[in-house]
């Protein structure tokens, strides 16, 4: 079993909580968390790698235990990837075209923007889950065409506020489940049938390390005249995913790009073309009342618009390969720590 621990990591534009394994002159591989979880999440992956892998898993800002300086949303996930590349230069990583990546969730949005502002850093790509390139809600069709001008249905205003709420009071009991901490991270972000063999306590401990506000999560929100009547604001974390100012899609046109592999998950809840995350599928269903229907909103198809740049990606002489996990859900990384761990040996045996 690999060591996989923690430490602080100083770079020019703030302090990063590191969880690495493998030794320093191993493969180097980048590992990228998703929304309120953190690089300790990783830790199960990490411990079935081969030993002459070096990992490299950062908390991103707002998460963990990274210094929680602001984020600012109108940059879209450029703080978050500007964050990973500042570390990636400051341990000696960066411009040499040798570092593997992964990434999950939000973290497979972070990673299409990393390859589309530093496209010769990484030499292989793993996307499990990932951010649609057209970011989290309100849009339509495979080219990501928003649903409202203002990209209502989006942004820190569509976080259940309970959730928030006991988020930043440290709750991390289970009375309440359906705004409980422990109990949304088990049911929409968790290791599913894999549950015996992870350590649940400290899940829930990185989890309730998220930094609550509007500089963080979930970020500010501003009222829409169009439904659900939230629309982005310019900060926080929520924002970085709003189609308004995320758009990773620029990622299909380089050229000869490094190989990818996309995990994808048929049991995902909260990355699909029907996720349970997006108000407009709550709003079909009924949940959140007043949905005006599919020709004003409907669904996001998150899953459709990130293989239509995909295939863009392979006519400009990418390669690309989708992995199909039946029956999984969305916490890939602890669910089948063991499939995650082989598909990127394979990913980094492709580049």
């Amino acid at each position: 079993m690999t060591d996989f621990a923690g430490s602080m990591v100083d770079t020019p534009r703030l302090g990063q909580y590191v969880w690495t394994s493998g030794p320093a002159d191993g493969t180097p591989l980048l590992l990228v968390h998703g929304n309120i979880t953190t690089g300790g999440f990783w830790r199960y992956v990490a411990q079935r790698l081969p030993a002459d892998v070096r990992v490299i898993a950062p908390d991103l800002r707002s998460f963990g235990r990274t210094e929680p300086k602001p984020v600012d949303a109108t940059r879209g996930l450029r703080d978050m990837s500007d964050d990973v590349h500042d570390l990636l230069e400051t341990l000696g990583l960066s411009g040499r075209g040798d570092v593997h990546a992964a990434g999950w969730s939000m973290g497979g949005g972070v990673l299409q923007q990393y390859l589309i502002d530093h496209p010769r850093d990484l030499a292989s790509v793993t996307l499990m889950a990932p951010l649609s390139p057209y970011g989290f809600g309100g849009c339509r069709g495979a080219d990501g065409q928003p649903c409202t001008p203002d990209w209502a249905g989006t942004g820190g205003g569509t976080a259940a506020p309970d959730f928030v709420r006991r988020l930043a009071e440290r709750d991390g009991g289970s009375d309440d489940p359906i705004s409980a901490p422990r109990e949304v991270l088990l049911t929409f972000f968790g290791p599913g049938a894999n549950r015996p063999n992870v350590d649940e306590d400290f899940l829930v401990s990185e989890l309730l390390g998220t930094t609550v506000g509007d500089d963080h999560y979930p970020g500010d929100a501003l009222s829409s005249e169009h439904w659900p009547n939230t629309g982005p604001g310019t900060r926080g974390v929520m924002n970085t995913m709003s189609g308004k100012y995320c758009d990773t899609s620029a990622f299909g046109d380089l050229r000869d790009g490094p190989p990818i592999t996309w995990l994808r998950a048929t049991a995902d809840q909260v990355v699909s073309d029907r996720s349970m995350f997006d108000l407009a599928t709550l709003g079909e269903l009924g949940v959140v009342p007043g949905w005006p229907g599919a020709d004003s909103m409907p669904p996001q198809p998150m899953e459709t618009q990130l293989r239509s740049v995909l295939e863009r990606y392979a006519g400009n002489g990418g390669r690309w390969r989708e992995v199909v996990l039946d029956g999984v859900g969305h916490g890939i990384p602890l669910e089948v720590p063991d499939v995650v761990a082989a598909e990127i040996e394979r990913t980094m045996a492709d580049a």
